[in-house]
């Protein structure tokens, strides 16, 4: 018989009551919960949520950042009967908001989010509001600590089948309006298999800090810790956040490829990459210059770290690997959980793993990756023609992911068939594979390809806050400006003649969420951008230069 997660949450708090399960730091002092401390706190609030008499399976909002209150919140929801359904703490207010219309709630927990003023949100009429103790609001609805006072503990361990439905997750909407993907309880077991595949069954600690509403923290944080006990800890705040991951001394880390870009940036911000290599070569310096280097980005006690939501550029991995990070890849999608992760850490650069238990996995006639398992969605909530679309008829997901399987198993990501562009010479190009390309250039922020009917694919660099500052002198831009024309003959070398870069153009603007640019998950917008820099980019191929300034 399969455990579902709240058999598990129920066995710790039998077999270990006093291990400590999160840690949460708040105004700089923090706070832990073993598994008996988190139980009693989420019966409480689970019995005053039962006394709503709301229908089994209503829906309730998780609306915050990452805390332990977040994860005691959805066992309260799980043990009162009812689905979670979190939404991203960085949307926009109108953006939340049309979310919380959309899943028909009939209450929110509420946290920290990174809009100003999260009441100024318009929220469903009727809707009751749970405030969590590190809301900066205090006069906001219903207070959880009061409720966790005033409250007895349900008594009973509620059982869930596994065929109810657990979540509605939404996608980031990186090619349109954000879909609802309902998950079963029965998906979560196979989540924790996924990432058991690589990490090992033992306990770990980690730092939750990617948003808990996206598919791939919720499994690799969330669900691990739940299946096997690990110590989670939390971020206080982006200014914090190398204290927290310290404090945690993780032996886990998962991260986004632009966030591990960030990361050696900052190393190349003290030493110079030749330099490093050059110590690196040398036997008796190496190991303390990892050693060095590893701590200083808190990741000294990492045994297994991870980059999902995109594709990590090859040269990115190498680089982690050869500073002795044990970083691999894992994939997944919103509505198919977590698929493939590399068996016992190894690691392929330009590959992403191998099928988790339960998972089929095959590519059709035309490229497209097609998933089937357990952890396949039930459905889009609300949207009965676009969950007929995703499924073949023998119950494939179609992932809208171009790729390719070796004979070992091991699965390639080659692009996104709705991203390809053709060109003018009729030919097609993945943008994708050459934005990874741009993106492990240090003076390259962000990076968007595109060239539909254009002779050659075109790109927009976005500088890094040194790159504007060297430009900010004759003698700087032009040392820039040469680096730019190399860097297009080395993405060249690298790719398909028809995939020749024409052009580059310099632009100093940011990329934002707010913006609508970028996703929550830090994926690019394509349509919005291409709407903005389509025009540019065509006043640029005018110019005849193979590097244009746009600052």
């Amino acid at each position: 018989m399969i455990d579902l997660p709240l058999d598990r949450v129920y066995h710790w708090e039998q077999t270990r009551p006093d291990e400590v399960f999160l840690t949460q730091p708040m105004n700089g002092v923090a706070r832990d919960w073993t598994w008996a401390k988190t139980m009693d706190e989420a019966r409480r609030v689970a019995n005053h949520l039962l006394s709503k008499n709301w229908p089994p399976g209503s829906h309730i909002v998780i609306y915050s950042k990452n805390c332990a209150w977040w994860i005691i919140a959805e066992l309260a929801i799980w043990m009162a009967g009812h689905v979670t359904v979190p939404i991203y703490p960085s949307l926009t207010h109108q953006s939340a908001g049309q979310l919380f219309e959309h899943c028909d709630p009939v209450a929110c927990f509420l946290g920290p989010v990174d809009v100003t003023d999260p009441t100024h949100l318009e929220l469903p009429a009727g809707l009751e509001i749970v405030r969590f103790p590190n809301i900066t609001q205090p006069d906001i609805a219903k207070s959880w600590d009061e409720i966790v006072k005033t409250t007895q503990p349900l008594t009973t361990n509620t059982k869930r089948g596994a065929d109810e439905i657990a979540t509605i997750i939404y996608t980031s909407g990186t090619t349109g309006n954000p879909k609802g993907a309902m998950h079963r309880f029965l998906a979560f077991p196979y989540l924790a298999q996924a990432i058991s595949q690589v990490a090992g069954e033992r306990r770990h600690s980690q730092l939750s800090y990617l948003p808990l509403a996206h598919i791939a923290e919720r499994s690799l944080t969330e669900t691990s810790a739940i299946y096997h006990s690990w110590h989670l800890f939390f971020s206080e705040s982006t200014a914090t956040f190398l204290t927290d991951l310290k404090r945690s001394h993780a032996t886990v880390f998962f991260s986004v490829p632009r966030l591990y870009a960030k990361f050696q940036q900052k190393v190349f911000e003290k030493i110079s990459r030749s330099m490093l290599g050059a110590l690196l070569r040398i036997p008796l310096a190496k190991t303390l210059v990892q050693r060095y280097i590893l701590r200083s980005m808190g990741f000294g006690n990492v045994q297994f770290a991870a980059s999902g939501s995109a594709a990590l550029p090859a040269d990115i991995l190498l680089w982690f690997l050869a500073l002795g990070l044990p970083l691999t890849e894992g994939y997944g999608t919103t509505e198919t959980g977590i698929t493939h992760t590399s068996p016992n850490g190894e690691s392929r650069p330009g590959y992403t793993g191998r099928s988790t238990p339960g998972v089929e996995a095959k590519v059709s006639e035309l490229g497209e990756l097609l998933l089937r398992s357990p952890m396949n969605m039930v459905g889009y909530y609300k949207n009965p023609e676009e969950s007929r679309e995703i499924l073949t008829e023998d119950g494939f997901i179609r992932t809208g992911d171009l790729a390719e399987i070796t004979s070992d198993g091991w699965l390639k990501i080659t692009g996104r068939i709705k991203e390809q562009f053709k060109t003018a010479k009729g030919k097609y190009v993945v943008p994708s594979k050459l934005e990874a390309l741009l993106s492990t250039y240090p003076a390259v922020e962000n990076c968007l390809v595109l060239g539909t009917n254009k002779d050659a694919p075109c790109a927009v660099a976005v500088l890094t806050a040194s790159a504007i500052r060297q430009a900010s002198t004759e003698a700087g831009r032009s040392e820039l400006e040469q680096s730019f024309e190399e860097l297009i003959e080395t993405v060249n070398a690298k790719v398909e003649v028809h995939e020749h870069l024409g052009m580059i153009v310099l632009v100093r603007d940011h990329w934002t969420i707010d913006s609508g640019f970028i996703t929550p998950t830090l994926k690019l917008k394509r349509l919005p951008l291409e709407t903005h820099y389509g025009p540019l980019i065509s006043a640029a191929i005018e110019q005849g230069k193979r590097v244009v300034w746009s600052l």
